[in-house]
């Protein structure tokens, strides 16, 4: 993980190319981190979420994973699935605006990831899959919370249900995301965003705490979303290692 200034703006880049930015329980922590840098730093007026390298998040490693899947309800599996959540939430509570900019693939977690900021600038490319049923594990990290607030009720089921992958074009036209770009303009257009947001940090902190409270939650509360998939997900890793 890796947390860089462009005047304003905070940048918050997933810096693991080589597992396609796959989430580690060690960037877990560095992102957890990074939020609290962000927020204590009252000159930050807007964060932009992005992937180093062709990918943009790969979800949870799958060593993770695996690890989780042989005893679920082990303390340490449990707190470190925990965590990731809080990760997502962290990043859904940070006081600027914040922005994904989305090239590549967005799989499972990092679908989650992207959806926690508050904008989303997409490559016309770019892929997005839910993938949690491909690999026969329960949605997590208050998925369907997350997908139903942005979309409605068809598009959570196509994509966390059916397992529907889209791309960035019909992640636009479905509200997913603001708009979708060439590759080439993704972090430029978000970096663009992200400074008129954050010209004046004071305004926009007060801003966002606004839009959030006066739009949100879902149906049912992000918190209780996460508990509620939290067991159905940890039996699903346990039956898939078995």
């Amino acid at each position: 993980m890796r947390l860089e200034r462009d005047g304003a703006v905070a940048v918050l880049t997933l810096a693991a190319p080589e597992r396609r930015n796959a989430l580690t329980p060690a960037m877990v922590e560095e992102l957890l981190q990074a939020c609290e840098e962000i927020d204590a730093d009252p000159a930050v007026g807007a964060v932009v979420v992005q992937g180093e390298g062709e990918g943009f998040c790969a979800g949870a490693h799958r060593d993770s994973l695996a690890a989780a899947g042989r005893d679920p309800a082990k303390d340490e599996h449990y707190r470190g699935l925990g965590r990731t959540y809080r990760a997502f939430a962290r990043v859904g509570e940070l006081a600027p605006p914040t922005i994904a900019a989305v090239r590549g693939a967005a799989v499972g977690a990092g679908v989650n990831l992207a959806l926690a900021t508050d904008l989303r600038v997409m490559a016309h490319d770019a892929r997005i899959i839910t993938g949690f049923a491909r690999i026969g594990i329960h949605p997590g990290g208050g998925h369907f919370a997350l997908l139903g607030r942005l979309v409605g009720r068809d598009a959570a089921a196509a994509l966390g249900l059916f397992g529907v992958e889209i791309d960035g074009r019909r992640a636009a036209e479905i509200g997913l995301a603001w708009e979708s770009l060439p590759a080439e303009q993704v972090e430029p257009r978000a970096r663009e965003l992200a400074r008129q947001a954050g010209a004046d940090p004071e305004l926009a902190r007060q801003a966002a705490a606004s839009m959030r409270l006066e739009l949100g939650p879902p149906a049912l509360g992000w918190a209780a979303a996460l508990e509620l998939e939290r067991a159905p997900q940890m039996w699903s890793l346990r039956r898939r290692a078995n």
